[in-house]
């Protein structure tokens, strides 16, 4: 019985100090920052609409993270899941701004389907950022902070001229 007890314990010191390493950088003088909300989501079955959540023009954009996730939901199991600008209108028809977005490319340096598309939408300080693609898996949606720049997006990102 004793090592049940020292077993349990032993998971309950563990537990505590993976969930302090949670937020941790191993970059020398890196603020400790709060674990992202990320939501690994599954497709809709086809023809299923998914119509989660509600746009909210007023609230943050944890707020409005059920209803990005449904519309990418939504593309990702239509014909269009491979093309950014797919996300980008469905995006601006369930009432996010275009002006605010940015998506990456649909195609890699040598013209072969991008592995993953990522597309964003700025709202105040932080960002909604979807990824989908074969190296994905599912897609995902998560709540993340603007990156230096004011933008939400690193590297090349696709103009969004239509």
């Amino acid at each position: 019985m004793s090592r049940r007890i020292s077993f349990a314990a032993f998971l309950a010191v563990a537990a505590l100090g993976a969930g302090a390493l949670t937020g941790c950088s191993l970059l020398p003088g890196a603020e400790p920052t709060e674990s992202p909300s990320v939501t690994p989501t599954t497709a809709p079955a086809e023809g299923d609409l998914a119509n989660d959540g509600e746009f909210n023009a007023d609230g943050t954009a944890a707020d409005n993270l059920d209803i990005f996730t449904s519309v990418m939901n939504t593309v990702w199991a239509s014909d269009e899941k491979a093309q950014g600008r797919a996300y980008v209108d469905s995006l601006v028809e369930a009432g996010f701004d275009k002006s605010q977005m940015q998506v990456t490319e649909d195609l890699s340096t040598v013209q072969l389907a991008a592995e993953s598309i990522m597309f964003s939408v700025k709202w105040g300080d932080e960002c909604l950022v979807g990824q989908v693609g074969p190296d994905t898996g599912e897609p995902v949606a998560a709540v993340e902070d603007v990156v230096a720049g004011g933008v939400c997006l690193m590297g090349n990102t696709r103009e969004i001229d239509w």
